[in-house]
């Protein structure tokens, strides 16, 4: 990554609290992971609210004078583009650009001056999705704020896939992302794809359901029920919701259901290799 391909623009607390709907409990007693984080003060600021909050960013691989300047270089374009463009805004819940523009300078000169503080005390990682280095369930709420679905013109569908499966495995409780609009303020092309694999009609248990059901089937042809072990749930998800999310759909002349992808086989593979542990366990339980 090139600092000098980045534009740095960061906002703050009060802008995280009303896109992710955060409440003060939340960002007192919930350890918070912040992706794509940037120059903005949320970190800063939850933390002198004696919250638990980690951010990561690719950003962070830079001195806090590298950042600053890269700030200096751009913020006065940004500002005039904004002007410009003024029209194409709803000033709500901010009334105008000039209020904007000193939000966000605000907003990046605490994180400027927070920096080296955070770095030192490893609140600002240099990470980026879709690979996270943290252990599994390490975070109770995990944010995206203006990265996801924002960039879709950059970054693929897969690679969005890959990310929020990610961001599910660091997490214990939630995963929010804002917004869900690419950079032309339309809705991204990813979100019906990935959010058709999200439906669930139940509070919880959908998951154990669905297998519930699948092993049924098995058990009335005359097979084992396949058991997906704790430690492949991750890999089970993954593998499920590449499959879904890349097969074509019904063909109504032939009624074929199941296309033979490589996705498919990703996911046959898998499904098979479960089955064989399933065979093991009954034939440990026998042999007792």
């Amino acid at each position: 990554m090139k600092l000098a391909n980045v534009v740095p623009w960061g906002r703050n607390l009060q802008e995280y609290k009303k896109m992710f709907l955060l409440s003060q409990k939340d960002l007192q007693s919930k350890k918070i992971l912040g992706c794509g984080d940037g120059p903005s003060s949320f970190n800063f600021e939850v933390t002198q609210l004696q919250g638990n909050i980690t951010s990561i960013d690719p950003i962070y691989q830079f001195t806090k004078d590298d950042i600053q300047t890269r700030i200096d270089e751009t913020s006065s374009v940004v500002s005039e583009q904004l002007r410009k463009n003024q029209n194409d805004f709803i000033w709500k819940n901010i009334k105008s650009v000039d209020e904007l523009i000193n939000i966000r300078l605000t907003a990046m000169s605490n994180f400027i001056n927070d920096y080296e503080n955070g770095k030192n005390e490893k609140r600002y990682i240099h990470q980026e999705l879709p690979k996270l280095s943290f252990e599994d369930d390490s975070f109770d709420v995990v944010l995206s704020s203006h990265f996801l679905f924002l960039y879709s013109e950059h970054f693929d569908l897969q690679f969005h896939i890959d990310s929020i499966l990610e961001m599910c495995r660091v997490s214990k409780d939630e995963v929010k992302i804002f917004p869900l609009l690419n950079l032309k303020n339309k809705k991204s092309e990813y979100l019906e794809p990935i959010a058709f694999t999200s439906i669930h009609p139940f509070f919880d248990g959908n998951g154990l359901l669905a297998r519930l059901i699948s092993n049924l089937f098995m058990l009335k042809n005359g097979y084992l029920p396949i058991i997906v072990s704790n430690e492949n749930r991750y890999e089970y998800i993954h593998l499920l919701s590449s499959y879904n999310l890349h097969s074509p759909k019904l063909n109504t002349t032939t009624k074929t259901l199941i296309e033979e992808n490589t996705h498919y086989n990703k996911l046959y593979d898998f499904f098979t290799k479960e089955y064989n542990n399933s065979l093991k366990i009954l034939e440990e339980l026998q042999e007792k």
